[in-house]
């Protein structure tokens, strides 16, 4: 019953939200003919000047170009393209890079372990202002290290996505790690020993063998990020 509660009132804003994005008049509210549930008081039109927002010629007849124009230059669907976009690179290279340094610092040899464990998920302690400023310093070109995704004239963004990738696959990385590495605590290193024994090379052994068994660990992390 109380976490019926709770979870109603987090979803209690989103439930009163819906209903009215189907207003027909321009007030953020319940009108007469929306509580007599009235036709006439409901209306797409929030949904229609969402969908036209930035396209070149919204009034034209809703053919294949009329959709080609929406694909294209609709705000939203590129606002939507761009977050899979970054969603989907920032994912990849954030779980890649996690699992390879989850993997390093779960060999005992490794030295200055515990220092570049702390370095590697130190982006999940900062506050994300402070990791964003930094990230927007080191992207103006005004700067020493600026140059991802950056113009040459200061302050101004350019058309790539390689900047924010990289941002957002700096603060998913850690999680990745703190996740293969607790799925490497309980792995048997015998068993990589024991390929190598029948003649399996370093990749063989990791595809074969390791990857499989931290696999659950590796997507567990990804689906973090995502």
């Amino acid at each position: 019953m109380l976490c019926g509660l709770i979870f109603f009132f987090l979803i209690a804003p989103i439930v009163v939200v819906i209903p009215l994005s189907f207003n027909a008049e321009p007030y953020f509210t319940f009108t007469d003919k929306m509580l007599s549930l009235d036709p006439e008081g409901y209306s797409m039109r929030w949904y229609d000047t969402l969908l036209t927002f930035g396209m070149t010629n919204p009034d034209a007849p809703r053919g294949w170009s009329w959709w080609v124009d929406a694909w294209q230059n609709a705000k939203w669907v590129n606002a939507a393209k761009s977050s899979i976009i970054i969603g989907v690179f920032s994912t990849i290279v954030a779980t890649v890079l996690g699992t390879l340094a989850a993997l390093g610092l779960s060999r005992p040899e490794m030295p200055f372990r515990r220092i570049i464990m702390a370095v590697l998920i130190s982006p999940m302690i900062v506050p994300i202002i402070i990791t964003a400023t930094g990230m927007f310093f080191y992207s103006n070109p005004c700067a020493p290290l600026g140059w991802i995704g950056l113009e040459p004239s200061c302050g101004k963004l350019a058309g790539t996505y390689l900047g924010v990738i990289l941002a957002h696959a700096t603060l998913g990385i850690p999680f990745v790690i703190i996740t293969v590495t607790a799925t490497l605590i309980g792995f048997d290193q015998s068993l990589n020993r024991a390929a190598a024994s029948l003649g399996a090379n370093p990749r063989v052994t990791f595809f074969r063998v390791t990857m499989p068994l931290i696999l659950p660990g590796v997507i567990s992390g990804a689906l973090l990020l995502s």
